[in-house]
């Protein structure tokens, strides 16, 4: 089975880097963006993790990629979510997209590795992709994963830029080593611009108990603790969880949050805007469409496409310029080193 070699710029958009937390720019003419993918009718079924559309975070990315892919691709698209946060739960969700004819099927989330494994042997007809887990060798099976501590890197450095206190943290959802490439990451970041600094870190649940992305009221506990030790910026790369830390942070005066995957200022109320620094953007959006836009072009063999900043999968927002605009020169400087390979950033803390 071949490693599937990414389009850095795909045909239905020019793509910008995403340092700056900017999104992909769409040609003028739509008509370019479905010019020779072919006359085949295609209904993409999209399965998503806990949550579904409406976290505010990694599913909703996913679904912006896919929202994007029926605009500009003219796709079908049914999306399930599971029932249960077990493998017969996501099996289910699977099962419901399979059934109904939907090729190919997008599993959104690490956690679906055990019922996509069931359902791709069963069903070498369909593409499957899954987004964050590269352990499933199959030829109708594509891992979509990221280069999470770059995006991590840059706002470590960003909230070591920030802070007055010399005291930062991370909250993670599950300790897992998918989390733990953030954790890896932003500590390095933060280091580089303080050798100094103090980065605390803490995540709410280990496997087998994977409750640590959706329980809130845990996180804002943690976050509370954080901030009576003396941080000042705080990290959370929790999924649904992240919403109690930001809460905490919000009602600590001088402090401010970092959000993950999608850029949370955007998605947050107005009263907690002000006290987000950032968010690492993990461009899931891009990695769905450019998925669903190769099966269409014919690319249907299993593999791994690995999404960095070369290639618009990670980096960071600018939303909110107040705080970030005096920072942006140094993170500039070192998003170019990251992206030219002078730094490399840690995937293990």
């Amino acid at each position: 089975m071949r490693t599937r070699i990414l389009l850095a710029v795909a045909a239905a958009a020019t793509l910008t880097i995403a340092g700056c937390g900017k999104t992909p720019i769409t040609p003028a003419d739509s008509s370019a963006a479905i010019a020779g993918l072919g006359s085949e009718h295609v209904k993409v079924g999209m399965a998503y993790d806990i949550g579904g559309r409406g976290d505010k975070s990694f599913n909703d990315m996913a679904a912006a990629g896919l929202d994007r892919a029926k605009e500009e691709l003219e796709i079908e698209a049914t999306e399930a979510t599971p029932e249960g946060g077990d493998d017969e739960g996501r099996l289910g969700a699977l099962n419901k997209l399979i059934d109904s004819g939907h090729n190919p099927v997008i599993a959104v989330g690490f956690q679906y590795v055990n019922a996509l494994t069931k359902v791709a042997s069963e069903h070498p007809e369909t593409t499957f992709a899954i987004i964050d887990d590269d352990s499933i060798k199959a030829d109708n099976v594509v891992s979509l994963v990221f280069a999470e501590e770059q995006g991590s890197y840059l706002v470590g450095a960003a909230a070591a830029l920030k802070s007055r206190s010399g005291v930062v943290g991370y909250i993670g959802g599950v300790e897992i080593p998918l989390l733990q490439k953030f954790e890896a990451g932003f500590a390095a970041g933060a280091k580089r611009v303080n050798p100094d600094v103090k980065v605390r870190t803490q995540y709410l649940s280990a496997p087998p108990d994977f409750s640590g992305f959706g329980d809130p009221d845990k996180a804002k506990k943690i976050a509370t603790g954080m901030l009576a030790d003396g941080a000042d910026v705080i990290y959370a790369a929790a999924g649904g969880s992240g919403a109690g830390a930001l809460q905490a942070v919000a009602a600590e005066k001088g402090a401010t949050f970092i959000g993950v995957d999608s850029d949370q200022y955007q998605s947050a109320d107005a009263q907690l805007q002000p006290v987000i620094l950032t968010s690492m953007l993990k461009r899931v959006d891009n990695a769905v469409f450019q998925e669903i836009q190769a099966f269409i072009k014919g690319d249907r063999a299993g593999g791994t496409r690995r999404f960095d900043l070369k290639t618009d999968g990670v980096g960071y927002s600018t939303s909110n310029q107040a705080l970030i605009k005096p920072l942006t020169p140094k993170l500039e400087q070192l998003r170019q080193q990251l992206y030219d390979g002078r730094i490399v950033a840690p995937t293990k803390p």
